[in-house]
């Protein structure tokens, strides 16, 4: 069924299970799925083999790739698949993360709430949009607020399932501070439900992670206080 990389010849049961895959949301696992010599090219080796093989989509679909305002497209694609939208996949990417001695005695969660997620569906390659809130109640170390926000866009920044967004977040949350207290909420709007399939313009998918004193109900109940509080 598959040759050099790409699926011909489908039939038409075949055609149905890759749709039901995406359209079921599947995950296959918890890290992201890498090839072993993901990192064997450069930055701008990358960019210039999604440039080529992007002007032969265009070229498929009919594009004049002789008009001014497409010739550059497939080039500027290229350079935001790799340096913008799919940079999380790129370890040198990862957020450092510089842990400090809680000498203030602050013992109660914290809570970065609305962090922004701008993601893409690994299924169908367009955006999920919206909102992380993250919680921690630090073992006597803590963090820069900022680093939240960047762990979470490190993981955003490729394509995604948003359960798996969700568990790796809280994963990485729970190595880099230390601590097994940690909750993670994802709210956010998928596209490829909006603007395929069945065009529901107005759900969106909610996912969640707890862990340690998170999986207690009265603190889980204050989280969601929190962060609803409000709205």
């Amino acid at each position: 069924m598959k040759q050099n990389g790409i699926l011909l010849n489908l039939t038409e049961k075949e055609f149905d299970l890759i749709e039901e895959v995406g359209d079921g949301h599947i995950s296959t696992s918890l890290e992201t799925p890498m090839k072993p010599d993901a990192h064997a090219l450069s930055d701008k080796e990358k960019m210039a083999k999604i440039a080529e093989h992007f002007a032969s989509i265009m070229d498929t679909l009919g594009l004049d790739l002789s008009d001014d305002s497409l010739q550059g497209t497939p080039m500027r694609v290229a350079k935001m698949y790799v340096e913008e939208v799919f940079s999380g996949l790129n370890p040198k990417n990862k957020p450092e993360v510089k842990l400090f001695e809680n000498k203030y005695g602050y013992n109660e969660m914290l809570v970065e709430k609305d962090i922004k997620v701008h993601s893409f569906c690994e299924h169908h390659f367009v955006p999920i949009i919206g909102v992380a809130h993250v919680a921690y109640i630090n073992s006597g170390k803590v963090v820069g607020l900022s680093k939240l926000n960047r762990i979470v866009d490190y993981f955003a920044k490729r394509p995604q399932v948003q359960e798996r967004m969700t568990m790796q977040i809280a994963n990485e949350l729970k190595e880099a501070l230390d601590t097994e207290d940690v909750a993670v909420i994802i709210d956010a709007k998928h596209m490829c439900v909006s603007l395929r399939g069945v065009e529901d313009t107005s759900s969106s998918t909610v996912t969640a992670s707890y862990s340690g004193a998170f999986q207690n109900e009265e603190t889980k109940r204050e989280f969601l206080q929190y962060i609803y509080s409000g709205k």
